[in-house]
């Protein structure tokens, strides 16, 4: 099975060397421990049969958030740890999305534009909800970003889960939402455009949107996922997926990389070949700038909110002996290489295939030298 730290090794030095004043460092970065995320280049530990000299080589992970083998498990970690903040109510999921006029400007300027998706977002909700007409209080929400489309296409969006209702401004009172409606999206969606204009504004990029960005609709879908849990098991996978897994990839061939997607419109597999370049380009402008967090909370589900959240949860009559717990960030920036290998889990007990023994375990240096030939 081909796979993603095949193709940088084989097409990265030529991408790199064509790009080279261009590539920013969380690209290379990216690429880099990709390449040698489970290669003799990190180290690992060799075990050893005392009885029958069997040996087994265990290389050290990279664990970037960008490496398809490093985020299997994340996401069910992080589903257990949020549990406890659950609330007995609906739920529903919100999706703004940016116009694609302005993506070129967006992928120029990731960090900002970024922050201001969230920020607006959040705070269109939030004003909106304040409307005693819809929920007439402060909602809570979990936000994750996401960029990619299905055939890695540049589509930068975020998702809110939201219970269905608001605290009231007496911090005491639930106000529920209605069961199958939270709020209008067509005047979440003028907010929402409004205050990213007005805040894009400050920008000297503003002067390159065209005009009629602003005179369109854009996009915000809002639907109910169901209860708490089912809704966190619906938004986990969007928070520790990475933009293509190794699965999807068919295959490598005469300079081309073929992989399959789902079709959004017609649920179908189809599949898509792409020159080996112009496929590191694609998977590279969804790698998130350093230090960039992907996960955010408001309202009372915000950091500083706990309090009042596990108030919340009483008032609903979740059971008190679950805690809620301390917050934490979600998504920090990708570690050094040298910061993942230094924090490595506990040695696992691991035994001889061939007789059972247990296997004596020693380490191995890293290699030396850059990224493997």
């Amino acid at each position: 099975m081909t796979e993603l730290a095949e193709i940088f090794r084989r097409y990265g030095p030529q991408y790199r060397a064509k790009f080279d004043n261009k590539l920013l460092p969380s690209h290379r970065q990216a690429m880099r421990a990709i390449v040698q995320c489970r290669t003799p280049a990190l180290g690992g530990h060799v075990y050893e049969c005392p009885d029958c000299s069997e040996t087994e080589y265990h290389y050290h992970s990279c664990r970037n958030r960008h490496c398809p083998k490093c985020q299997n498990k994340n996401a069910e970690q992080w589903l257990k740890k949020q549990q406890a903040m659950l609330l007995p109510v609906p739920y529903f999921l919100l999706t703004f999305t940016l116009p694609s006029a302005l993506r070129a400007i967006v992928r120029s300027q990731q960090k900002r534009c970024y922050h201001l998706l969230f920020r607006t977002s959040a705070d269109a909700i939030q004003l909106l909800a304040q409307d005693p007409r819809f929920v007439g209080g402060q909602m809570g929400m979990v936000g994750v970003l996401h960029t990619w489309g299905r055939n890695l296409s540049y589509h930068p969006h975020v998702h809110y889960l939201v219970p269905g209702g608001g605290l009231a401004a007496d911090g005491k009172t639930w106000r529920p939402a209605r069961e199958s409606f939270l709020l209008p999206v067509k005047a979440l969606s003028k907010i929402f455009r409004a205050k990213f204009r007005d805040a894009l504004r400050q920008d000297p990029c503003f002067t390159h949107v065209p005009v009629d960005v602003w005179e369109q609709d854009w996009v915000v879908h809002c639907q109910p996922v169901g209860c708490g849990l089912s809704a966190l098991k619906y938004l986990a996978p969007y928070i520790f997926r990475v933009a293509i897994s190794n699965n999807r990839i068919l295959k490598l061939e005469d300079d081309q990389v073929t992989f399959r997607y789902r079709d959004s419109d017609t649920g179908q597999d189809k599949r898509c070949t792409l020159d080996a370049q112009e496929f590191i380009r694609r998977f590279l402008q969804h790698v998130l700038p350093k230090g960039f967090v992907k996960v955010r909370y408001y309202g009372f589900f915000s950091p500083g909110q706990r309090p009042r959240l596990a108030a919340l949860r009483q008032l609903l009559d979740c059971s008190p002996a679950e805690q809620t717990p301390s917050p934490e960030v979600v998504d920090p920036a990708s570690p050094s290489i040298d910061q993942e290998t230094a924090a490595l889990p506990p040695s696992p007990v691991v035994r001889c295939p061939s007789c059972g023994q247990v296997m004596q375990r020693r380490p191995i240096p890293r290699a030396k030298g850059g990224l493997p030939p």
